[in-house]
C-alpha cells in the first residue's frame, strides 16, 4: 500500500472510532477526496481573468492606490482577511491591510442591490494585518501577523474607535472565529510550531479581559480527542505563549479559521491540512489532507483563509497553488471553485459571503504586478447553494 493511501486508512478509521458517523453532524468524518463540484467545470476566463463556473460573473470593486468607485477613499495595499456585515438591507466588506508600520483595515459600503455607497478606514497605523474574524455583536478583530502581535477590535462602520484587545494574547496572529454557543474565541498562530488558542472573555460582548487557553493534544495525533489550559502569561513576555505549556499541540503554520454549527475550521499552510474541532465533543479530525489525496494531484494546495455557506461547503482560498479558490462539500468532495489567471505571484485573501450568501468577496493580494500596491477586490455573483 502507497504511504499516503496508507495514511488516509488511518486517519478515516480513527475519525470514525473517535466520532461514531452521525454524532459527527456537519461536518467530516473522512478527508476530502477529489470529485466534480456541484457548480460544475470552470468556464474560460472572463474579461476579470477569472475562471468561474457556469452562470457566474465577477466584477473588480476596488483596487490598491485607487479610489473605490464613488467615494473619496483610496483602497489600501496588500488586502487580506475580511468579512461581510449586514447594513440594513445592504452589507459591508470589511477587509485588512497586510503590510507593515501603516497595516489597518478598510470597508465598503453596499446598498441591497450591490451598488457601492461608501467606503473608509477602520483602523490605521498598526502592523501587518493578516485575517481576523466576525464577532456576533457586529464586530471586525484585526490580527497583526507579527511576533508578540495585538487583536484589535474594529467597527466596520467606522463609527465607534478601534480598542487593542491584549488580554487575548501577544502572538503571530492569524485569524479567529468567534464560538457563540460556548462563548469562546478560536485564534491560530502562523508559525511552523504554533498553537491553536481559544480566549473566554469574562463577560461575553467584552473582549477586555478574560482566559487566554491553549489545545493540548499529541502533535503527531490528526484526530481523537484534546484538552486546554490556561496560558501563564499571554503577553509574552519572557517566553512565547506557544512555549509556556507542556503538552501544547503543534500545527505547522496556522492560517483561516470559521466557525459554525457546533465546528470551528482551520487551516496549516505548512502542511496543506484542513482541521475540523468538534467544539461539543473537544475532539479534532482532518478535514483536508493533500497529502492523504488519492489518486493523482491535490486539487488545494497551499491551503489560507476559510469561510462557509450557509448550506455548509467551505471556500477555501489558495496561498501558491494555481490561484483557486476550492469547496470541500460536507460530503468530502474537494474541487476547484474559481480561478484567477496571470496573477501566479499573489495569493486569494479574505473570502466573505454576502449576509444573503449571493454574493463572494475576497482578493488577490498583489494582483498582476506581484506587490502590495497591487492589489484587486472581487465579487463573484451567481447560483451559489443557499
Amino acid at each position: 500500500m502507497e504511504r499516503r493511501d496508507f495514511l488516509r486508512v488511518g486517519v478515516v478509521g480513527a475519525a470514525a472510532a473517535a466520532f461514531g458517523g452521525a454524532s459527527w453532524h456537519d461536518a467530516f468524518a473522512a478527508t476530502a477526496q477529489p470529485g466534480p463540484s456541484p457548480y460544475g467545470p470552470l468556464q474560460a476566463a472572463d474579461a476579470n481573468g477569472l475562471m468561474l463556473p457556469s452562470g457566474f460573473t465577477s466584477r473588480v470593486v476596488a483596487r490598491t492606490g485607487q479610489r473605490v468607485t464613488g467615494t473619496s477613499y483610496t483602497w489600501h495595499p496588500a488586502p487580506d482577511g475580511g468579512a461581510c456585515f449586514a447594513d440594513g438591507t445592504g452589507w459591508i466588506y470589511t477587509s485588512n491591510s497586510e503590510v507593515a508600520i501603516t497595516g489597518g483595515v478598510g470597508s465598503i459600503k453596499f446598498d441591497a442591490n450591490g451598488t457601492i455607497t461608501g467606503a473608509y478606514r477602520t483602523l490605521s497605523a498598526t502592523n501587518v494585518n493578516c485575517a481576523g474574524g466576525a464577532t456576533p455583536w457586529n464586530t471586525w478583530l484585526s490580527c497583526e501577523e507579527v511576533d508578540r502581535g495585538y487583536v484589535y477590535e474594529t467597527d466596520p462602520w467606522g463609527v465607534k474607535a478601534a480598542v487593542r484587545r491584549p488580554a487575548m494574547g501577544r502572538f503571530k496572529h492569524e485569524a479567529c472565529a468567534a464560538d457563540p454557543d460556548r462563548k469562546a474565541i478560536y485564534l491560530t498562530e502562523d508559525v511552523s510550531d504554533g498553537a491553536f488558542y481559544r480566549f473566554i472573555p469574562s463577560t461575553w460582548g467584552d473582549l477586555s479581559a478574560g482566559r487566554l487557553e491553549v489545545m493540548i493534544g499529541a502533535t503527531s495525533a490528526t484526530s481523537g480527542p484534546v484538552t486546554w489550559k490556561p496560558v501563564p502569561d499571554p503577553a509574552g513576555s519572557s517566553t512565547a505563549t506557544r512555549n509556556q505549556v507542556t503538552g501544547t499541540k503543534r500545527f505547522n503554520g496556522g492560517e483561516g479559521c470559521y466557525y459554525a454549527a457546533g465546528v470551528c475550521w482551520f487551516t496549516t499552510k505548512g502542511d496543506n491540512r484542513v482541521w475540523a474541532y468538534d467544539a461539543a465533543n473537544s475532539s479534532i479530525s482532518l478535514t483536508y489532507d493533500d497529502s492523504l489525496v488519492s489518486p493523482g494531484t491535490p486539487p488545494l494546495s497551499g491551503v489560507d483563509n476559510v469561510t462557509r455557506s450557509s448550506t455548509g461547503d467551505l471556500f477555501v482560498a489558495e496561498d501558491g497553488g494555481n490561484m483557486e479558490i476550492c469547496i470541500i462539500t460536507p460530503n468530502a468532495i474537494v474541487a476547484p471553485f474559481l480561478r484567477i489567471n496571470g496573477q501566479s505571484s499573489s495569493e486569494i485573501t479574505g473570502p466573505a459571503f454576502s449576509p444573503n450568501g449571493k454574493r463572494l468577496y475576497f482578493s488577490s493580494q498583489r494582483g498582476t504586478s506581484g506587490s502590495s500596491s497591487g492589489g484587486i477586490t472581487y465579487e463573484v455573483t451567481g447560483p451559489f447553494r443557499v
